[in-house]
C-alpha cells in the first residue's frame, strides 16, 4: 500500500501518517527502487492501534511506552489510569453544569453571579457606600471567580471573612476613605506611608502572606490606581515580605 491507501483504509489524513512518522510512534518503511514507501498490513494494525489509543486521550509518553514494549507494558493498567481520569473530568463538568443550571435560574446575572455564594456573601458586606476605591477593591476580588475554580474562592472568602467584624468593617471603610483621599495625592505624600502601615495593621496575617505568594497580583490590581494609590500597596507588599 502506498501512503494515501494506508491513511484512507484507516480513516486518518497523510499529514497525520507523516505526523506519526515524526513522532517516532509509527515506523518509516523503506523506500522501494521507485522512490515510493510501501506498506503493509503490520503497518496498517500498527496505525489503527495509535490511532484508537490516541483517541482515548492517551498521553504521547503513554503512547510510546505501550508501543515499544507491550509484553513490559499493561495496558489495562494504563487504560484503567486513562478512565479514571477522564472520570474526574466528567465529574468536573457535571458541577460546572450544576452551576451554569443555577445560574441561568437567576433574573438577575450582575458580576456577582459568577462568584461562589460563599464569597458573594462576604463581598457584600465589605465595600463602603460611595467610595470609589472600595468599587474598584470588589471589582478586583471578584476576578477570583473568573481567574480560579470555585474552591480557590472558598479560601478567599475565610481570608476575608475576619474583615467582616463590625469593627474591622468600621477600620476598612476608614480607609478607604483614607485611599479615596489619595487619589489627587503625590506618591512621596506622608499620607501614603501612614496609609500602608494602617493596611498592614489592618489584613489579617494570612491575607498578607497570601500577597506575597500571589505571582503578579501587584501589576494587576495597581494599573487604575493613582500613583499614590499604587505606591501604598508597593509599601503594603514591602511590608508584607518583610513579615511586619
Amino acid at each position: 500500500m502506498r501512503i494515501g491507501e494506508l491513511a484512507a483504509l484507516i480513516g486518518v489524513s497523510t499529514r497525520t501518517v507523516r505526523h506519526y512518522h515524526h513522532l517516532g510512534l509509527l515506523p518509516e518503511p523503506e523506500r522501494l527502487a521507485n522512490g515510493y514507501r510501501e506498506y503493509r498490513l503490520r503497518d496498517a494494525v500498527l496505525l489503527a492501534r495509535i490511532r484508537q489509543l490516541a483517541t482515548l486521550g492517551m498521553s504521547l509518553d503513554e503512547l510510546r511506552d505501550v508501543l515499544a514494549d507491550d509484553e513490559g507494558w499493561d495496558i489495562r493498567e494504563v487504560l484503567q489510569e486513562l478512565d479514571a481520569d477522564l472520570a474526574k473530568q466528567q465529574d468536573a463538568i457535571a458541577r460546572r453544569r450544576e452551576r451554569l443550571a443555577v445560574l441561568l435560574k437567576e433574573a438577575d446575572l450582575g458580576s456577582d453571579a459568577l462568584v461562589s455564594p460563599d464569597l458573594a456573601a462576604v463581598l457584600s458586606v465589605l465595600p463602603a457606600s460611595g467610595s470609589a476605591f472600595a468599587e474598584m477593591d470588589r471589582e478586583m476580588l471578584a476576578l477570583v471567580a473568573v481567574m480560579g475554580e470555585e474552591g480557590d474562592q472558598a479560601e478567599v472568602a475565610e481570608l476575608l471573612r475576619p474583615l467582616t467584624e463590625p469593627e474591622a468593617l468600621e477600620r476598612g471603610h476608614e480607609l478607604y476613605r483614607r485611599l479615596d483621599a489619595l487619589a489627587t495625592a503625590d506618591p512621596d505624600d506622608p499620607e501614603v506611608e501612614a496609609v500602608a502601615d494602617a493596611l498592614a495593621a489592618h489584613l489579617p496575617a494570612e491575607m498578607r502572606a497570601a500577597m506575597v505568594h500571589g505571582g503578579e497580583w501587584y501589576a494587576a490590581i495597581t494599573s487604575e490606581m493613582s500613583p499614590a494609590q499604587a505606591e501604598v500597596f508597593r509599601l503594603l507588599l514591602q511590608r508584607a515580605r518583610e513579615g511586619t
